[in-house]
């Protein structure tokens, strides 16, 4: 009990000082994360909170409320202050879905296996780094992996991946969209043909009276 009220009133303690921090943001500061945001990759929003792939549900939740408050209309002037308020909470809204989540990582994954097949190769070429990674039993490429150079690597092959996955499924959906159009015009002509069936046989049942006289 004692604990829980620890960590509630801690809580407390970190919004009033993440408060008292973003009251004294300049509006450059609060116009320039509003332009950050705006000119994010839309299909990656980790790039919107500015986390790292292996976030935690709770970092994004710490990080989107310290981010809301830069740019919530009510603080910040700036004309796009509310789109990209909308981003923000967009993103931390699919990074706390746990299928949205497991598709981005699955992507993140794809990339680093690329990243690493790719730096094989190139160890292949690069005796003395070959055997320096080796020799460290891993270390070496751990050490690349966590070097800034790996990490714009990694973010630009992220982009690649989720843009030729979304490409995919919009010509999916373009297709089930084609294929839906073409079952409903079917349909409307099989509407029409029965539509003319049964206007021929009214007609042919209401001249009977005068066929049958003529005979």
């Amino acid at each position: 009990m004692g604990e829980t009220a620890s960590a509630a009133a801690s809580t407390v303690d970190d919004d009033l000082l993440l408060k008292n921090f973003f009251a004294e943001v300049s509006e450059a500061e609060r116009d320039n994360e509003v332009a950050r945001i705006l000119s994010c990759f839309k299909l990656n929003p980790f790039e919107y909170l500015k986390l790292p792939f292996d976030s935690s549900p709770d970092d994004v939740k710490k990080q989107y409320r310290k981010l809301s408050l830069m740019v919530h209309p009510d603080k910040c002037k700036h004309p796009q202050a509310k789109e990209a308020f909308g981003a923000l909470a967009k993103a931390q809204q699919l990074l706390l879905d746990q299928n949205e989540r497991d598709y981005l990582l699955i992507q993140v994954n794809s990339a680093k296996e690329e990243l690493r097949a790719k730096r094989k190769k190139q160890l292949k070429k690069d005796t003395a780094s070959k055997i320096k990674s080796l020799v460290e039993e891993g270390k070496y490429d751990k050490q690349y992996e966590q070097s800034e150079e790996f990490q714009k690597e990694l973010k630009i092959k992220v982009r690649e991946l989720l843009t030729e996955q979304e490409w995919r499924r919009r010509k999916m959906q373009m297709r089930i969209s084609e294929e839906e159009g073409r079952l409903k015009k079917d349909e409307e002509e099989q509407k029409e043909m029965w539509k003319r069936k049964r206007e021929h046989e009214e007609e042919w049942e209401g001249t009977r009276e005068q066929r049958v006289s003529f005979l």
